[in-house]
């Protein structure tokens, strides 16, 4: 008997050893990569101290900005795009062994790609593109056999393609234009895959990919892939897996885009109902023109991303149109239209929707929305989450619209910091005041998309001055609650047929995903497994400790609303409502 309680001491104290080893590696591995980080920093140029929360004496890089860690608390994400950052990059950076994204895109970084990037052997994507890097493409960037994106376009960058790159097997989307790039590109391994447009604007490269001969600097007789002139046609051109519809196609299926069959429009511009010639109905959107030399990489590697999002919840794009003027995406056609048409503006005898379909909704788009920010490779913010961008199936279902279309739409201004993209009312604050989205951007928004299924409220309405009451949506839910009165805040369509303890969750959980800082706002996987009824009693506890804290928010909210209902007034209808 003593012996068997000696030996489980013993076995007891081994744990207890080996879990005190286990945190002591993860420390090491958080201070050495925030040694990494920090020395990023000193060699940047931050004008804005952008970077103030990557701090020493904070016990985590985890819990600083633009820092992303996995459940080990090691870095897997470095996301720096369009802060106006300047100075060059360090070698420390080959350090950080476990990060899976780096994108530093958009910001004025100059100096040389250091060859230590090489060692980052779990990389997925590298975006080092629109900066003023110089010097050649370190061959050492072949051994990152994990890279599935890589994106240098729009530098300073010299001398030959490194062949090393090639055989990385999995690289999806390449894009070395509008460089100083020189040499032969050999049409071998994943460079197979590519086209010219992968190497545009790079004028003494030459090699079958590229579409120049290296002898001569004649083009090859026919080139790869180019766009056809206004009015040419090729149906057979296929970009991935999807089908390129010909303009004369997509004429015909809309009746020459008829009024009569336009379903809307807004920001992206205008969508339009068509029938094909096997009978399938389509929605067809017509993209505004915003387009610029050497942008047609930029737009196609975005949409070969929004064509890899296949989920449920979220709307599938069938196709394209392209020509030199015109730009077309071609959707399923949902029967049922958008989530807003069924909740706002009913007269008191039209179909609405019940509560439990509104739930249904509610889990959909978060589900949606969790695989774009956790499934997807590379994630996709959405940018413009709404009620008027969830479309509903012929069986009522969630299906989230217009992923993706924010950022493709802004490749243009790629570079541009402040270039925000949403809808008065969605927006969250700190995407206001730097123009940076995030996860918890879309998660702010899809908070408000909430209050909007509850409410049948707009998320912005002016109307709401004629009552003294808050113009935007969260403010005028804020003060009813104080006030106690949730009866006073469910849409009247409802006729009291809801559930009042699912409602009052519901409230919770906007409210969670609308707070002001976004580190506390829960993750759209965490909302998922809230509204499946796990975990909602806790989060809005520890709120409930803090938010007496946080008064002050409150007249910062406020604050903002009068602000935005002064800038308002002058504002063209299509501004107000925002990209659809």
């Amino acid at each position: 008997m003593r012996r068997s309680n000696l030996s489980t001491v013993m076995w007891w104290q081994l744990l207890l050893r080996l879990l005190l080893l286990h945190n002591l590696l993860l420390r090491a591995s958080a201070d050495y990569e925030g040694d990494a980080l920090l020395r990023l920093k000193s060699n940047f140029l931050d004008p804005t101290d952008i970077l103030q929360s990557w701090n020493q004496n904070l016990a985590s890089p985890c819990t600083w900005f633009y820092v992303t860690c996995n459940n080990e608390n090691v870095v897997t994400r470095v996301d720096l795009r369009n802060l106006k950052l300047g100075g060059q990059l360090v070698r420390e950076l080959g350090q950080l062994h476990n990060l899976q994204y780096l994108e530093l895109d958009g910001n004025t970084i100059s100096g040389n790609i250091p060859e230590e990037l090489g060692d980052l052997k779990n990389l997925l994507s590298l975006d080092l593109s629109h900066n003023n890097i110089s010097g050649s493409i370190p061959p050492t960037l072949g051994n990152l056999k994990n890279l599935h994106v890589l994106r240098l376009n729009n530098n300073h960058l010299t001398e030959n393609v490194p062949t090393s790159i090639a055989n990385i097997k999995g690289l999806q989307i390449l894009d070395l234009a509008n460089n100083n790039l020189s040499g032969n590109v050999p049409l071998t391994g994943s460079f197979s895959a590519f086209t010219p447009i992968s190497f545009a604007n790079n004028t003494n490269l030459c090699g079958p990919v590229v579409g120049v001969q290296c002898d001569s600097g004649t083009p090859y007789s026919p080139p790869p892939f180019v766009l056809p002139p206004a009015g040419e046609e090729n149906p057979k051109i296929h970009l991935g897996q999807l089908k390129r519809f010909s303009l004369r196609e997509l004429q015909v299926a809309t009746d020459d885009f008829s009024s009569k069959n336009m379903l809307g429009s807004g920001g992206f511009g205008k969508v339009y109902k068509g029938r094909l010639s096997n009978g399938s109905l389509v929605a067809v959107k017509c993209l505004k023109e915003r387009r610029t030399p050497g942008g047609e990489l930029q737009f196609q590697t975005e949409m070969e991303m929004i064509s890899r999002a296949v989920h449920r919840n979220l709307l599938r794009l069938l196709g394209f149109c392209m020509t030199p003027t015109k730009r077309m995406f071609v959707y399923p056609f949902m029967e049922n239209g958008s989530v807003t048409s069924w909740i706002q503006g009913k007269k008191e005898n039209e179909a609405t929707l019940d509560w439990t379909t509104r739930m249904c909704i509610a889990l959909g788009a978060a589900r949606g929305l969790s695989y774009l920010h956790e499934e997807c490779d590379p994630k996709i913010i959405h940018r413009d989450v709404k009620a008027v961008n969830i479309l509903l199936n012929k069986d009522f279902e969630a299906v989230m619209g217009d992923f993706g279309l924010a950022k493709l739409m802004n490749y243009k201004d790629i570079h541009v910091a402040t270039d925000v993209c949403g809808t008065i009312g969605h927006i969250a604050p700190e995407y206001i005041s730097t123009g940076k989205s995030s996860e918890k951007t879309d998660v702010y928004a899809y908070g408000i998309m909430l209050l909007e299924l509850i409410t049948g409220q707009r998320a912005f309405d002016l109307a709401r001055l004629a009552n003294n009451d808050d113009v935007l949506l969260l403010d005028w839910v804020k003060a009813k609650l104080t006030n106690g009165r949730i009866d006073l805040l469910v849409s009247p369509h409802l006729k009291n047929n809801y559930i009042e303890v699912e409602v009052g969750r519901i409230f919770q959980l906007a409210l969670l995903c609308t707070q002001v800082l976004p580190m506390d706002r829960p993750k759209m996987s965490e909302v998922v497994q809230m509204l499946e009824g796990d975990g909602i009693a806790k989060r809005w506890e520890e709120w409930q400790r803090t938010e007496v804290q946080s008064q002050v928010s409150g007249l910062s909210w406020r604050m903002n609303s009068e602000l935005i209902v002064e800038s308002s007034r002058h504002l063209p209808a299509d501004e107000l409502s925002g990209p659809r």
